[in-house]
């Protein structure tokens, strides 16, 4: 099958000699959910606009289901739905006046035009809104506006920046719910975040860029299969000694945080029980056990810092 998205050796020099990718390559399975992830000014905002054609690259070849971007411009902009980080709409105009204008950028004739509309505010949460300008959007609703606006092409293939800035939870679960449906009916989903929970959430291939090379390119469970070690917090009743846990074993470590918080860091998640067990059998009660960071942000702090 032919990838959805190839990028052989993609540089991008910018003006002073400022080098912004330097020889990135990916691959990306169609029907998969992929996360591009690195810190500020890694190159990632660099590459999807060279994949856009909102950048023009230095060197290197990118081909969308096989299309060169240098020979199949315009075809490939057909195959593909963009959410920007930042809100590019008119805040004068009407919510559906928006989607309209985007299908009419398509070709899209206009009773066809309408339906899509409707279908998406309404898919989206937003139809009750159609009538009023974007201004009048909360911040969480411009954000699905922005979903919305990018699939009324119905793209192959979804880039989506920084979707969720600014949603609450609630809206950001909703959106979550509707890139799953999408993915579920096919569509190749590109993600770039820094809400770490995502990926781990969504995405079944991550790539780490920084300083403008691909430092990382796996499947989500083999990243995470890289980590050391995992530290979980434990609530307790707050019944027991700052000594109790010295030493209890060779396979985790038991420390205390707090005067009801317990941390179990361990190299084998499998031993999580042995652990418990140990901390119920000195007479302490476990309310709650959660990680104490996101897995993929632990492995992206260790891959990404000095």
């Amino acid at each position: 099958m032919t990838p959805a998205l190839e990028v052989s050796n993609l540089s991008k020099v910018y003006r002073g000699n400022v080098v912004a990718l330097d020889g990135v390559s990916f691959s990306i399975s169609e029907g998969s959910f992929f996360a591009l992830l690195g810190p500020n000014g890694a190159g990632k905002s660099t590459t999807i606009g060279i994949i856009t054609s909102l950048v023009n690259k230095s060197s290197g070849q990118v081909r969308v289901f096989g299309l060169d971007l240098d020979h199949d411009r315009t075809r490939i902009k057909q195959l593909i739905g963009v959410v920007p980080q930042e809100f590019n709409f008119n805040v004068f105009e009407k919510t559906g006046n928006i989607i309209r204008n985007q299908a009419g950028y398509f070709g899209i004739p206009p009773k066809e035009a309408e339906i899509k509309t409707a279908e998406l505010l309404k898919k989206t949460k937003i139809w009750y809104k159609r009538r009023e300008t974007s201004r009048s959007l909360s911040g969480g609703m411009k954000r699905r506006l922005m979903l919305a606006r990018s699939l009324v092409n119905n793209p192959k293939l979804l880039i989506l920046d920084e979707p969720t800035t600014g949603a609450d939870i609630e809206i950001r679960y909703e959106i979550w719910e509707y890139l799953q449906e999408l993915r579920a009916q096919g569509t190749t989903i590109i993600l770039t975040t820094h809400y770490l929970e995502e990926v781990e959430k969504l995405c079944d291939h991550v790539a780490i860029i920084d300083k403008g090379k691909i430092i990382e390119n796996s499947t989500l469970n083999a990243l995470l299969a890289k980590l050391k070690e995992q530290s979980f917090l434990v609530t307790t009743d707050g019944k027991f000694n700052d000594d109790t846990f010295d030493k209890v074993s060779t396979h985790y470590r038991i420390a205390k945080v707090d005067t009801h918080t317990l941390e179990i860091a361990i190299s084998d998640v499998d031993l999580l029980g042995d652990a418990l067990n140990n901390i119920r059998g000195r007479g302490v009660k476990i309310k709650n056990i959660s990680n104490k960071t996101n897995r993929v942000e632990q492995l992206f702090l260790k891959l990404t810092r000095p």
